[in-house]
């Protein structure tokens, strides 16, 4: 006996999938991690702690978003979790080193 399943897919194309946080790109002037001083005090301006994470976590500094390729990104390029627009750059959440 043979059994053949199918599934219907609207406009016959998968759904593209959302962009996760993690998937920004930056170019960060600096990243510390988040036990530093500075960083804890820019964060604090901004009105977030971070001495509430759970984890000590990498903070980009000075970051602007890398939006075309190839980047002219002269510091920094990392992908992090959590830059708020509402930041102006100023810092960005758990910034890991990428490879453009």
């Amino acid at each position: 006996m043979l059994i053949t399943l199918s599934a219907a897919i609207p406009n016959g194309t998968p759904p593209t999938p959302e962009l996760t946080p993690f998937q920004i790109a930056e170019c960060c002037g600096d990243v510390v991690p988040s036990t530093n001083q500075l960083a804890i005090v820019i964060a604090g301006e901004l009105g977030v702690d971070l001495t509430a994470l759970p984890k000590v976590v990498p903070i980009g500094l000075s970051c602007s978003p890398i939006t075309a390729l190839p980047s002219n990104c002269g510091a920094t390029a990392v992908g992090c979790d959590f830059p708020q627009a509402s930041w102006g750059g100023l810092m960005a959440i758990n910034c890991q080193p990428i490879t453009l």
